[in-house]
């Protein structure tokens, strides 16, 4: 099967958060199960590090018409771990600092989704599947419709659209329709949503197949309260609407071998091992160690859809208790503030280090006894997938991905891999830290739970598998 993967960012080229990391794994999965899957998305020339540039070949050029404007577009390429990746080159929209929040990124991504059905002559790649990916790339099943279908070559594609974060929708004036989109009349309802033009809604309604990054996500953006106002377009179309949970990337995030750990470890080992690289990680932030007291550790975006407002309530409470929290990442300055403050009332139990780091994320993983993500929302989340891969337990809230990834622990049967919460309640949450900090004083269940985490097969070739599924019924 012959599948075009697009996305507005792909790892290692760029990433700001876990499209990337779909975008750069999913992709080789399919390909090691024998498809043949590229990978397209913008030349972020600014952005995209110079290593791998050096690499990429000028493959051919031309031009997108998106409405009066005529915007050069150069195709470039480059092959890595087996999969082809090719590269939208348009230094007007594309050289600048930051992938997104410029003014005119309705423009720009409405660009690169014209652009990609207007590279498949220039790649000779005709797919099976065009997988479209968030409002960055949702108008590409709309423009295959509505301006393609009349060649031969693209009349036979199918297209999967995958909501990776409903919040985030594109939503932009009714003016775009005309000055940007060039939409012919009968063609501007499948975008238009409350009188705006919404991207994310042109993606359900023109694709074949809408997905998102767990089973359960699927179901509660058909709620209002998760659904950002997409609700009712979601319940019409909720016949093409899947859940898939996302993997990660097990070569990558393996204690076994990752090199950012102080020590490395495996399921056999873990316990004395962690213990090292607890040690290790409290000298380099400067926290007193004691080996009998619990690490937690937050790695998240300081944003309230991660549920700080929960933990600002009750850390107090989860400070007189004899555990240390650290906390990694940056954000809204209101929760940098926060945690600030905690930091200078609890200066030997609690440290926040705002930055985003991949290496010091390995080292807090690999150090953490206890790892809280009570997120208000969460499509699928990565965090917790890694957490229990490195041996650190997760307690989470009951939502999204973090119910279908997560589930409780029972010390009755040994079943299950970290504590869980489900109303959006501070003192929930407080109890079911309290639940995980009572485990890690019984070291038999403790033992167990930890082992379910390390021994969970979280790889993409499961959920390369489903996808796979879909696009065959397609």
């Amino acid at each position: 099967m012959k599948i075009l993967f697009v996305a507005s960012e792909a790892a290692p080229f760029v990433r700001s958060g876990g499209l990337g990391d779909v975008a750069g794994a999913l992709p080789k999965a399919f390909n090691e199960r024998g498809h043949d899957c590229r990978v397209i998305i913008p030349f972020y020339k600014d952005e995209i590090n110079d290593m791998y540039q050096h690499t990429f070949r000028f493959k051919a050029s031309t031009f997108v018409d998106l409405s009066w404007r005529r915007q050069y577009c150069g195709i470039y390429e480059t092959t890595l771990d087996g999969v082809t990746y090719y590269f939208v080159d348009n230094e007007y929209y594309f050289k600048r600092k930051g992938l997104y929040g410029h003014f005119d990124d309705g423009e720009r991504f409405a660009f690169f989704s014209k652009a990609v059905l207007e590279a498949l002559p220039l790649i000779d790649f005709y797919p099976d599947v065009i997988h479209a990916n968030d409002w960055h790339t949702a108008l590409t099943p709309v423009f295959l419709d509505v301006f393609y279908r009349f060649n031969s070559q693209y009349q036979q594609i199918k297209s999967v659209f995958t909501i990776h974060n409903i919040e985030f929708q594109g939503e932009y004036g009714e003016e775009l329709l005309g000055d940007i989109l060039g939409l012919p009349d009968w063609a501007r309802p499948l975008v238009m949503m409350k009188g705006n033009v919404n991207f994310m809604k042109g993606g359900i309604e023109s694709s074949n197949a809408v997905t998102t990054v767990s089973e359960t996500y699927a179901n509660e953006i058909l709620d209002p309260f998760y659904s950002y106002g997409l609700e009712s377009i979601l319940s019409e179309r909720r016949f093409k609407l899947h859940g898939v949970v996302n993997g990660i990337d097990t070569a990558t995030y393996d204690p076994a071998t990752d090199n950012r750990l102080f020590e490395n470890y495996t399921v056999r080992n873990f316990a004395s091992k962690k213990a090292a690289n607890k040690k290790a990680l409290l000298e380099l932030i400067n926290l007193p160690y004691d080996g009998t007291r619990p690490l937690v550790s937050m790695v998240s975006r300081l944003t309230e859809q991660k549920g700080l407002d929960l933990v600002g309530a009750v850390i107090d409470d989860m400070m007189r208790a004899d555990m240390q929290v650290v906390v990694l990442g940056t954000g809204n300055w209101k929760y940098e503030n926060m945690f600030k403050q905690v930091e200078e009332r609890y200066p030997n139990k609690f440290r926040v280090i705002l930055a985003f780091s991949g290496d010091l994320a390995s080292k807090l993983y690999g150090a953490s006894d206890i790892f809280l993500m009570p997120s208000k929302f969460e499509p699928c989340g990565l965090s917790q997938l890694i957490a229990m891969r490195y041996g650190a337990v997760p307690v989470v809230r009951e939502t999204g991905g973090l119910k279908d990834t997560v589930p409780a622990y029972n010390p009755e049967t040994g079943e299950g891999k970290g504590f869980t919460f489900k109303t959006y309640n501070a003192y929930d949450m407080l109890d079911a830290v309290w639940r995980a900090y009572a485990c890690y004083y019984d070291k038999d269940n403790w033992t167990k739970v930890v082992k379910n985490g390390m021994k969970s097969d979280f790889s993409w070739d499961v959920s390369a598998k489903k996808y796979l599924e879909i696009y065959k019924k397609l």
